[in-house]
């Protein structure tokens, strides 16, 4: 056997074996594993890992909604704007970097939303998201970050209005 041959043999041996991992009992695998998944980049693993959007510890949600956004399909979309309402803002924040990854329209309104988490971190991604996708309707929610009492927060509003344009001059923060 070639190299790439072995290679490739190898990749599909890791690739199951996350997989396997992920679907485990186990919450220290299953968290590698979803977080391996997003590094390796193979799109088998996107129905996998939008399943473990639902498992029941953070870590793995968290690390699923990850490496849906570095694997970059369309398919998870829809899972991903329902973890934007999870109950962990870490798989909030998760989400909405996977959606800004991913770009998809469908995400702007969900993302808007989010704008007004309590947690700084979770805004700030959101706005992050909403400056990658660039669509204009996320103007004046962004516009309204600029007053946040979080100063990232109010940078990454500043950021994404640069990222989508302005129909007028906006103070700088």
């Amino acid at each position: 056997m070639g190299g790439r041959e072995t290679e490739g043999l190898d990749r599909e041996k890791v690739l199951r074996r996350h997989l396997s991992m992920l679907a485990s009992g186990n919450l220290n695998e299953r968290w590698r594993a979803a977080d391996a998944l997003g590094e390796i980049g193979d799109s088998r693993a996107v129905k996998p890992l939008i399943a473990a959007l639902e498992d029941e510890f953070v870590d793995v949600r968290w690390k699923a909604a990850m490496a849906l956004g570095v694997l970059d399909g369309r398919e998870p979309v829809l899972p991903l704007i329902r973890s934007l309402e999870d109950e962990s803002p870490w798989v909030r924040m998760g989400a909405a970097w996977a959606l800004g990854k991913i770009g998809d329209p469908r995400a702007v309104e969900p993302l808007i939303r989010l704008l007004d988490d309590p947690k700084p971190r979770v805004r700030r991604t959101a706005a992050w998201a909403l400056g990658r996708i660039g669509n204009p309707r996320a103007r004046e929610p962004l516009l309204l970050l600029l007053n946040d009492a979080d100063r990232d927060v109010r940078l990454a509003g500043r950021q994404a209005l640069d990222e989508i344009g302005t129909e007028r001059e906006v103070t700088v923060v």
